[in-house]
């Protein structure tokens, strides 16, 4: 496959420059079919190093040498310079070509022609030229037609298929568009009269059982063509075409119309891109306003309607999705969107989502038909959205992995109260702050907001030294422990608490013996100068270690 044009060295030969000069091919005859990109003539020894590959070299062999060894060595040189051929016109330097030249050709595979009469190399030069140029300007003719066809079947209402379809008809083949990663977008066969009936999807099928070997170059006689994606560096690549060649040889003017169709679809794809990426940021923009009482409750079933979100009579819940702060999707806010949505479809109910990426929410309504389906419904759509944010990736390293391996931060999922279109704009801006104030939490695959209310309000109060001072005097001397010594105790009386006192469990859930366990509360007591025992003092702690999340320089612990 030559995609830069160019004539066969049969095709030269049956020029009337060179057919004048009686030729004759003495090594190389099956090789013929070889693309001559340019003419070279020349008669020095080392011309070799002036030529590029694909020339045909015009000489009468002054250059070539009189022993043996220089002209073998002449030869070599010229086909390890991947010329196309080698011409030697007979007259004053050879009355014949020495079998050392044509021993060498045959043993190099370079087609070598021997001319018995002279002829003008400026004339041969000039037509093989010019019949190169025409070649040429045919095939991107060619190629143009391919393009107008897609542009007309865009115009027309048509997109990436059509695209494919054309391009498949014209190469007679089939047509694939695959993700950067190998992943198959599209593929389309050809409709031509003789074309393979293969099915696309099966050839794709014994293409990937061929992955391992195209990873070190593409199947035989195949055409890849990038996709561009855009980007400042231009660099970035968003598909791939895939020709292959089933039906019949692939050509340069194939690759010409491939890259022209790339182009196309490149303008396809980054304005279905945008277009999505606009439509989410305009569902978003809908919720927000919804939450935040911009639209009241008596306009909002209009505007949904006009999004495509028809609940019924039945409640709406609210749900909100907040990703780990400074991460954002890597393939763009539209493609975790679109990867939100696929993933949702197996909710089973009406669901209205969209981004909002300074926030870095996704929020979204799900329709129920009653009040008494939240907890399933909450429990499907958890997941479809972490699934969703995992398909479209995070960026930075936190994203390598699945949740909880490489430091992968989950995202944080908040359901409110669902309800009427009034419960669903309180219930949403609840959600949403619910969801800040929900990180750091251990990770559960959803928070019920009504069930946050005080880590809600100990976050609306972080910025209060009220606040801060309050964690300082209930678990300072803990903290001041644990940055000097071991074990750390912050985590023991977490764990205590959590277990509402139950010295047992609490003993099990930290592996330790109950004589251990005594030792460390009774230390903590004398730290804090507080009984363990009295519950306002539990109250009081648990509060302080529920807000050192929120004061400034808190730890985790």
């Amino acid at each position: 496959m030559d995609n830069q044009g160019g004539i066969t060295v049969q095709r030269a030969l049956e020029l009337p420059g060179l057919r004048s000069g009686l030729p004759e091919v003495v090594a190389g005859a099956d090789r013929l079919q070889r693309t001559v990109r340019w003419v070279h003539a020349g008669e020095v020894p080392n011309i070799a190093s002036l030529l590029k590959g694909g020339e045909l070299l015009l000489t009468t062999g002054l250059g070539l040498g009189t022993r043996p060894a220089e002209q073998r060595a002449f030869v070599r040189q010229l086909s390890e310079r991947g010329i196309a051929a080698l011409v030697v016109e007979l007259g004053p330097r050879f009355a014949r070509l020495p079998a050392a030249i044509v021993e060498a050709a045959r043993s190099a595979g370079l087609p070598l022609v021997q001319l018995h009469r002279e002829v003008p190399f400026v004339t041969v030069t000039e037509e093989i030229h010019t019949e190169i140029v025409n070649h040429h300007y045919a095939l991107l003719r060619r190629a143009e037609e391919v393009h107008r066809q897609c542009t007309r079947a865009l115009l027309g209402g048509g997109g990436v298929p059509q695209v494919l379809h054309i391009l498949s008809g014209f190469t007679g083949n089939p047509v694939f568009l695959e993700a950067p990663e190998g992943r198959l977008l599209y593929a389309a066969e050809s409709g031509e009269a003789g074309a393979s009936p293969a099915d696309p999807l099966q050839v794709w099928e014994g293409l990937r059982g061929q992955r391992d070997a195209r990873e070190s170059g593409p199947p035989a006689g195949a055409v890849l063509v990038d996709v561009p994606g855009g980007g400042p560096d231009g660099a970035s690549v968003r598909a791939r075409l895939v020709l292959l060649a089933v039906s019949g040889p692939l050509s340069p003017v194939h690759r010409m119309a491939a890259e022209r169709a790339a182009a196309i679809l490149a303008v396809v794809l980054m304005q279905a891109r945008q277009e999505e990426e606009l439509a989410a940021h305009g569902r978003g923009d809908f919720l927000t306003d919804l939450a935040e009482g911009r639209i009241g409750p008596e306009d909002a079933p209009g505007q949904a309607r006009v999004l495509g979100f028809k609940p019924g009579d039945g409640p709406i819940l609210p749900v909100v999705m907040r990703l780990a702060p400074a991460h954002a999707p890597s393939g763009g806010w539209a493609l975790l969107a679109r990867a939100v949505a696929e993933e949702l479809s197996s909710v089973g109910a009406p669901v209205l989502v969209g981004v909002r990426p300074v926030e870095g929410r996704v929020p979204l309504l799900v329709a129920l038909r009653s009040e008494a389906e939240r907890a399933a419904v909450a429990d499907r759509v958890a997941a479809a959205l972490r699934a969703g944010a995992e398909r479209a990736g995070l960026a930075g390293p936190a994203a390598e992995g699945a949740w909880g391996r490489g430091g992968a931060h989950p995202p944080v999922v908040v359901v409110g109260v669902a309800g009427g279109w009034a419960a669903a704009s309180a219930g949403l801006r609840h959600a949403a702050e619910t969801a800040t104030a929900a990180g750091g939490l251990a990770d559960r695959p959803w928070y019920d907001a009504r069930r946050l209310d005080i880590d809600l309000l100990l976050w609306r109060l972080r910025d209060h030294p009220d606040l801060a001072a309050f964690v300082e005097r209930a678990i300072g001397p803990l903290r001041a422990h644990d940055a000097v010594s071991r074990p750390a105790l912050l985590p023991t009386l977490e764990c205590y608490l959590a277990h509402a006192g139950r010295k047992a469990e609490t003993a099990r859930e930290l592996h330790l013996n109950r004589q251990t366990l005594y030792n460390r509360l009774a230390r903590i007591g004398e730290l804090l100068g507080t009984d363990l025992d009295d519950p306002e003092a539990v109250l009081s702690l648990s509060l302080a270690l529920r807000a050192r999340r929120h004061t400034p320089g808190a730890s985790a612990g």
